[in-house]
């Protein structure tokens, strides 16, 4: 109801302007309209017309949106769009008519029809489909704009994922709280330390390894899993026990890599360990994905989980297979389930094919948007000189034919700029500029 109301507001507010417009351009050649009796008759039907005309294509032009929605500006949407806005247009003028002349003055249908002429539609129809193309413009520099936004927030998003990815392959606290057990065992038992020390050479070297590689084979990573364990358990001692499969029905099925790693980090910092609560922490093998589950004994006083590193590990899988990263919470336990990959149910082979996918992407949107802008400049060439015709026939001494020509000669160079990136005002590369001036400025 409340959109309805702001709707009928700007049709409103566009039949003033539009009643002002076309009143300066009469008095112009003079003709007053703003006195006489028949001003407010004038008026409000002047406001109908623009209600009943706005109402009609702003419903068609939410069709197109639902039905196109991204690609309601390329050339097939615009298109349809253009004879849509036309069609709607006459046809909403001629029921207009009709409800003037039969309703309101009381004609006779028949008599209304055998004496209609094209001429009664021309000015209603080019105010009608003028606004209509300024408010298609309006529209798709809000949609770009909106585009950009969201693009600066994927890429925003992206850096995120790429930087607490990098920040979870091994918490700080990990490496600090090793260096401390690694202290105690120097003095207590100088042939663990031993032991602890070539364990925590190889976990970096693992990680050093693997972090650039888009999968690694199960067993090398159920390998590293239980070397990372190895030195969990030398903190907690016997407060973790930790489970895995003796056997893989395909230890060369892939799977992220460190994705353990994290998982098991996780599975850790939100629970409680100690010799009487211990921490269960299982991997097995199940229905082809790697299934790893823990007993829940949440931290009574802990930071709140943002979700990144889980996200981070959908994500990955998202651009690897159509195979989702499974998760089951009860009130006793947590389990993840991540898919073991084959040739079979991979989806995207290599970050070379990604980035080629995403390069022909860019390519063919950068097409659309040239392929709209022609077709948009050659619909206003076309229309140009019927502005013109329009002007001579009307016999009026004023030009008001360059209102339309240049108000959309205005909205073509807008279109111009976005499509070929280039603003007069601040340069090609001002908004480059300022968006990595602003991310890069702490505050």
């Amino acid at each position: 109801m409340i959109v309805l109301v702001k709707e009928i507001g700007k049709a409103f507010f566009i039949g003033v302007l539009i009643f002002i417009i076309v009143g300066l351009i009469e008095y112009a050649n003079g003709y007053d309209v703003f006195r006489g009796d028949n001003f407010w008759e004038r008026f409000w039907m002047n406001q109908l017309y623009s209600v009943v005309l706005y109402g009609g294509n702003m419903l068609y032009f939410v069709y197109l949106q639902k039905k196109y929605d991204k690609n309601i500006y390329n050339s097939k949407g615009l298109s349809q769009g253009v004879i849509g806005a036309v069609l709607i247009s006459i046809f909403s003028i001629f029921l207009l008519r009709i409800f003037s002349e039969v309703i309101l003055k009381g004609s006779n249908f028949t008599s209304f029809l055998a004496n209609e002429k094209a001429a009664y539609y021309y000015i209603s129809f080019v105010i009608a489909l003028v606004v209509t193309f300024i408010l298609y413009g309006f529209y798709y520099y809000r949609y770009k704009q909106e585009s950009k936004v969201k693009e600066q927030k994927i890429i925003a998003g992206t850096a995120s994922a790429k930087f607490d990815a990098l920040k979870n392959q091994l918490d700080p606290h990990f490496l600090f709280n090793s260096l401390n057990v690694l202290t105690s065992l120097i003095e207590e038992n100088p042939e663990a330390a031993t032991r602890f020390t070539t364990a925590l050479s190889k976990v970096y070297r693992y990680v050093l390894e693997q972090k650039n590689k888009e999968l690694v084979t199960v067993e090398d990573e159920l390998k590293f899993a239980n070397l990372y364990m190895s030195l969990i358990k030398m903190r907690f001692e016997d407060s973790i026990v930790f489970t895995v499969p003796e056997t893989i029905s395909n230890p060369e099925a892939k799977v992220v890599p460190l994705a353990l790693q994290l998982l098991l980090e996780n599975a850790v910092k939100h629970n409680m360990v100690t010799p009487k609560r211990k921490l269960h922490i299982t991997i097995e093998e199940k229905d082809g994905n790697l299934v790893i589950t823990n007993n829940l004994q949440p931290k009574q006083v802990v930071k709140e989980s943002t979700g990144v590193g889980l996200r981070n590990i959908q994500q990955r899988y998202m651009l690897l297979t159509d195979r989702p990263v499974l998760i089951d919470e009860t009130t006793t336990k947590f389990s993840i389930a991540i898919p073991m990959l084959t040739k079979d149910t991979m989806t995207m082979q290599t970050q070379d094919t990604f980035i080629s996918e995403k390069k022909y992407a860019l390519a063919k949107e950068q097409v659309d948007k040239l392929k709209g802008f022609y077709i948009h400049f050659t619909i206003y060439l076309a229309f140009i000189p019927v502005f013109l015709y329009l002007n001579y026939i009307s016999q009026a001494g004023f030009p008001w034919a360059i209102f339309p020509i240049g108000g959309w000669g205005f909205g073509i160079l807008g279109h111009a700029s976005e499509t070929f990136n280039y603003n007069p005002f601040f340069g090609k590369d001002w908004e480059e500029r300022k968006i990595r001036d602003f991310m890069d400025n702490d505050n």
